[in-house]
């Protein structure tokens, strides 16, 4: 039995949006059910992602399942960090492969805006392992910082390279009017910005943002009297390493997700050279790099050309991130996934309007939790 993607939907992502959680949830899940005939009671289960100790709120997907209306149907609480929500796709995914349930909702949120960024750094530090690493400093920018640093040394990839992936991601976050930041950004603005951690500068690193998205999966038989254009789960692929970054073998990418494409790739019954479009988590510029290499797309060591000859611009060998990515979008952890999930549907849909890929028909979503804890890749066909 097939499993399909009937439904996508997101708010804008904002610096500070001045919702409450279940307002951000709504609007997300309001702008999902616009264009497919479903209403909440046909959804038979729903499953609710964030990361915790942003909001005061305990058990988030209870008070959300209520607000939307989804009682007295189950709801569960998926989290993974940053790929929290691609973690509930995957769930979902599996509640309907086994029949449990037809029609699963899987909405991902998160308010960042509740604390302050030291606030906010310091809780996305307790992700790292909290008696040996995060008390020394070692916050996401810190541990993203010695990826770079090791790849620069054995590759030789260089500080304007990474500075060409925020270019790239600002053209097309210019375009997306959910983006948080909507305008173009030059290289030489990338080059001279301030440092945040050696080698990477303030427009290497993503921003914190409030915002919200859901993405509906449906049986083979429900999907088709959803909505007229399914999209179909065609592999997923999950892995996680070590917590501690000291225990990991390799420091120039993410083991984590290099295992979770090749279960993907393999389960979809394709080669990565078979994919039209990509969403990859670029959390820091060095990051996008990295999956570039670890998914396929070109050799490693060869990411940061690869960017350099706009080959992951539309147009090239493999488009990445053409929404503005986390870079310029913005990145609300536990929504991140799922808004990554809504872009390859709208592109696999033809409805990405101005960064529409022409002719995309398979379409991958990396998303990754922590310092390269947990990988999640997806990979969608029309």
């Amino acid at each position: 039995m097939s499993v399909a993607i009937v439904g996508v939907g997101q708010t804008p992502f904002r610096r500070s949006c001045g919702s409450s959680i279940r307002e951000l949830c709504f609007e997300a899940f309001r702008d999902t059910l616009t264009d497919i005939d479903l209403v909440p009671k046909g959804i038979d289960a729903s499953i609710i992602c964030s990361a915790p100790e942003y909001d005061k709120q305990r058990s988030p997907a209870g008070l959300i399942s209520e607000y939307l209306g989804l009682n007295p149907q189950p709801t569960f609480y998926a989290e993974s960090i940053c790929s929290s929500s691609s973690t509930g796709v995957k769930v979902g995914y599996s509640f309907i492969k086994s029949k449990l349930h037809d029609v699963v909702a899987v909405i991902g949120f998160q308010k960042m805006s509740e604390i302050s960024s030291a606030e906010v750094q310091e809780r996305m530090g307790r992700g790292a392992d909290i008696q040996w690493e995060s008390p020394f400093g070692t916050m996401m920018p810190a541990g993203y910082a010695m990826f770079a640093r090791a790849h620069m040394q054995t590759y030789g990839t260089s500080e304007e390279q990474l500075a060409r992936v925020k270019v790239k991601s600002s053209k097309y976050s210019f375009l997306n009017p959910l983006a948080m930041y909507r305008r173009v950004v030059t290289l030489e603005e990338c080059l001279k910005a301030r440092v945040i951690a050696n080698p990477l500068k303030m427009f290497d690193c993503c921003a914190n943002a409030d915002g919200a998205s859901c993405v509906i999966l449906a049986s083979e038989e429900k999907a088709r009297k959803i909505t007229d254009t399914p999209i179909w789960v065609a592999g997923i692929g999950a892995a996680s390493d070590t917590l501690s970054t000291t225990a990991r073998t390799n420091l120039t990418g993410l083991t984590c997700a290099v295992e979770a494409g090749r279960q993907a790739y393999r389960m979809a019954r394709i080669k990565p050279e078979d994919v039209d479009v990509a969403e990859v988590h670029d959390c820091f510029t060095i990051a996008e790099i990295m999956a570039c290499e670890n998914l396929g797309f070109c050799k490693p060591g060869e990411g940061g050309k690869l960017v350099e000859d706009s080959q992951t611009y539309i147009g090239g060998k493999i488009p990445v991130n053409v929404d503005g990515g986390l870079l310029s979008k913005g990145h609300p952890i536990g929504a991140t996934g799922g808004s990554q999930i809504r872009t390859i549907v709208l592109q696999l849909q033809g409805q990405a309007g101005k960064t529409q890929v022409d002719g995309a028909e398979i379409g991958l979503v990396h998303n990754i939790g922590g310092i390269g804890l947990y990988g999640n890749v997806t990979i969608l066909r029309r």
